[in-house]
């Protein structure tokens, strides 16, 4: 079988692996489509939050069809579309473990999740990344038509926020100074679009919420200043979710605001528990989230995909496709 293995030294290549088997409680899987994240540039260049080894293949993003099962195989069988989460216990997927950037792969059944039929491959691709923005909402706490939401940041994740904001109903605007990413925001449900690096940014927020502010801040760059500035751009008694990450720099923040405003606001990370639930809310609010696939690349040309994604900075999402079969 074809595979993508990162082997070292920011090197990518595809190679011919044997097909692997599988346990009692495991299904072998055929990849359909496999998003490239910046996680897994990150781990071509050798780093990664908790240990691995070289070669590794990557693919964490990811829909898939079950072409084999295990006799302990309970609720999948040959045919079966699914797709599965990043965090197993202490391993990784597609990190400490070898990940879907292949012909075929192995994956417990404990790990998978049911893809509705009513989303595409590529939209299966997309619940990973897409479940840490529908995540933020989540704990924006009600979220809802009654709310202006204003998401700091249209990268992957920040684009999430918004598709999900935008199906919940509530008014969106999106702060993005690459015109390109604010469009594809406004495609994706935004209601408006404002350039964070204006000298009248703030100026701008407030006048199209009417002098209140953003009863909502998603803080989805993880830019320091970012952070800094939903303190300025939150109505009174605003709720802040902080989405990007950023370790160890440090900004002038006027942290006075959080008792003037009476703010709330709450840091998180990942999509912990909430899978099943974006699944749902994926199938029957009619999210599209495939704009944010801007290109495509066979499986046998995995290493391009790769070079694409370190190169041009318009992508969004990159996507690695394969039709093998047994």
């Amino acid at each position: 079988m074809k595979a993508l293995q990162f082997i070292g030294d920011n090197r990518a290549a595809v190679r011919d692996l044997d097909i692997p088997a599988i346990g009692d409680d495991e299904v072998l899987l055929a990849s359909r489509q496999v998003g490239i994240c910046h996680s897994d540039i990150e781990l071509l260049a050798g780093r990664y939050i908790i240990p691995f080894d070289f070669p590794v293949i990557p693919g964490h993003e990811w829909s898939a069809e079950v072409v084999r099962a295990g006799r302990a195989v309970k609720h999948l069988g040959v045919g079966s579309r699914v797709v599965g989460e990043c965090v197993i216990g202490r391993d990784h997927f597609g990190f400490s473990i070898s990940g879907a950037a292949a012909e075929f792969f192995v994956a417990k059944e404990s790990w998978l999740h049911a893809l509705p039929d009513n989303l595409s491959w590529a939209q299966g691709a997309l619940v990973e990344p897409f479940s840490c923005g529908y995540y933020a909402t989540v704990r924006a706490d009600n979220l809802d038509a009654s709310d202006t939401a204003l998401v700091l940041g249209a990268g992957p994740i920040g684009l999430g926020i918004v598709a999900a904001a935008a199906g919940k109903g509530a008014r969106v605007l999106v702060a993005e100074p690459t015109p390109a990413r604010a469009d594809l925001a406004l495609s994706l449900g935004a209601d408006g679009a404002v350039d964070p690096t204006a000298d009248t940014f703030v100026d701008q927020v407030l006048e199209l919420t009417g002098g209140a502010g953003a009863s909502v801040v998603f803080e989805a760059s993880g830019k320091p200043a970012a952070m800094a500035s939903a303190l300025e751009v939150a109505a009174f008694r605003a709720r802040i979710v902080y989405v990007g990450i950023d370790v160890g720099s440090s900004v002038p923040a006027r942290l006075g605001l959080f008792q003037s405003k009476e703010l709330q606001a709450r840091g998180i990370i990942g999509s912990p528990g909430v899978w099943p639930q974006t699944l749902r809310f994926l199938s029957r609010s009619g999210v599209d989230l495939s704009p944010l696939v801007t290109a495509t690349y066979p499986l046998e040309k995995a290493d391009d995909a790769v070079a694409a994604v370190l190169t041009d900075k318009d992508q969004v999402k990159v996507h690695i496709t394969s039709a093998a079969s047994l």
